[in-house]
């Protein structure tokens, strides 16, 4: 049975993608630096607009609203982009992803602290301010701006 299509309507999603077979990848800080300048490099070209998001050894969630592109297409680009700049000759990411719309701003909000507290709950951090591959890292506006 195939899944049912995607609504064609635009909106914000919370975004989830695993590393092939879930390989630490993002344990290596050269791999959380290049993806975040992959990220950083795709929202400055204007396809999304990157609301929140966090780097997990094998997985990273995103808060974003795709801005004249379907969804699959600024994923798309991330994923593909960080697989073309990582030069692996392996699989970097599982096929696909998972999504959830944001229907209004209590979800937005709740996916907003989802993503805050995620490695806190993976027991990577005690504070979310203080887990550097994350939005919420105290140091995050600063590093964007510079």
């Amino acid at each position: 049975m195939s899944a049912p299509p995607r609504p064609t309507h635009s909106g914000t999603f919370l975004v989830t993608s695993v590393t092939y077979n879930r390989k630490r990848l993002f344990q290596v800080v050269a791999n959380c630096e290049l993806f975040l300048e992959t990220l950083q490099h795709y929202r400055r070209e204007g396809h999304y607009r990157l609301h929140d998001f966090v780097v997990m050894p094998e997985h990273v969630h995103l808060l974003l609203t795709p801005q004249n592109i379907p969804l699959e297409r600024a994923v798309g680009y991330i994923k593909g982009g960080f697989s073309r700049r990582l030069h692996s000759k392996a699989p970097v990411w599982q096929r696909g992803f998972t999504d959830r719309r944001a229907r209004n701003r209590e979800e937005f909000l709740s996916f907003r602290q989802y993503i805050r507290m995620n490695p806190v709950e993976g027991r990577l951090c005690e504070s979310a301010e203080d887990y550097k591959w994350s939005s919420a890292w105290k140091g995050w506006q600063r590093a964007v701006a510079g």
